[in-house]
């Protein structure tokens, strides 16, 4: 036609694109990376096509997930240590769709850890200023993703304690299990961050952190947090923008402790979950 602008066709395609996109007629794909994950590991769970912040459940707990892309969003949603083993789902919400994937929790067998304590460790007690506020900096949920690349191990020594071991403290029942894993190592060991990541939360004998002792929590971001215990020093502050490999205290023996070592922690959405899974690893 005569006049025709020539960009036309190319303009109305484009609009065409957009229109077709913002309708909702992208597809919307859910993924998960495992159908089945054992007791204190995570699943990584995959939403693309959506322009809106999905929601994601799973027994119960909802879970924010974050942006990868304009389109795409993703969670790592732990399962909590004393899961029952069953058949789930997860559930994810958008604006105009919801979606579900069937997964399995099976048992991780972790046996039973024998802890003696003397009568002055055995009645110390958490703090209300300790539980509260690790508490908190745990649930950070801060949107920007500062981890990439290998998480690193946090100091260098043999494991004394895994991850999920179920704990009697002197030839009592069975109320708890280990939160981390126990790294040992000579007083004094210097202590790195295991990836890039903001200091949230320095907290000391004198603050009152009577069963933790010296503790340094770092915040990875999307949900992911890091923590160190027992610590004999603390050389970062909160607030802190620290690196992968940054040195950030020492090896100690504070708070409730048998001997020197590093009780390393990692969260996700304030649940601990496995730190071998990371160890290493790029997630």
């Amino acid at each position: 036609m005569k006049g025709l602008n020539p960009l036309l066709p190319v303009f109305l395609l484009i609009m065409l694109t957009t229109l077709t996109t913002i309708s909702g007629k992208e597809p919307i794909r859910l993924t998960v990376d495992h159908d089945q994950r054992k007791q204190g590991e995570f699943f990584t769970v995959t939403l693309t096509g959506s322009f809106s912040e999905p929601t994601l459940y799973f027994i119960g707990h909802s879970y924010r997930m974050f942006r990868q892309t304009e389109t795409s969003w993703r969670a790592l949603v732990p399962v909590e240590n004393l899961t029952p083993p069953s058949s789930y789902t997860l559930l994810v919400c958008t604006e105009s769709r919801e979606q579900q994937i069937p997964v399995t929790v099976i048992a991780n067998n972790r046996a039973i850890q024998q802890i003696t304590l003397d009568s002055t460790t055995a009645n110390i007690k958490a703090t209300e200023i300790e539980k509260s506020r690790i508490t908190a900096a745990l649930h950070t949920e801060s949107k920007k993703k500062l981890f990439s690349g290998l998480f690193l191990r946090p100091v260098h020594g043999e494991t004394s304690s895994l991850f999920g071991l179920k704990r009697s403290y002197n030839s009592g029942p069975v109320t708890s299990y280990h939160h981390g894993l126990d790294i040992a190592a000579p007083q004094g060991t210097p202590v790195q961050s295991t990836a890039k990541g903001i200091v949230i939360l320095i907290g000391t004998l004198e603050d009152g952190f009577q069963v933790n002792g010296n503790t340094v929590i770092i915040d990875h971001g999307q949900g992911l947090t890091s923590v160190y215990l027992h610590l004999s020093n603390i050389t970062v502050h909160e607030g802190q923008l620290v690196e992968a490999g940054e040195v950030i205290g020492n090896v100690g023996h504070t708070g409730i402790s048998t001997a020197p070592h590093l009780h390393w922690g990692i969260y996700l959405y304030g649940t601990s979950v496995d730190p071998e899974l990371f160890e290493g690893q790029t997630i």
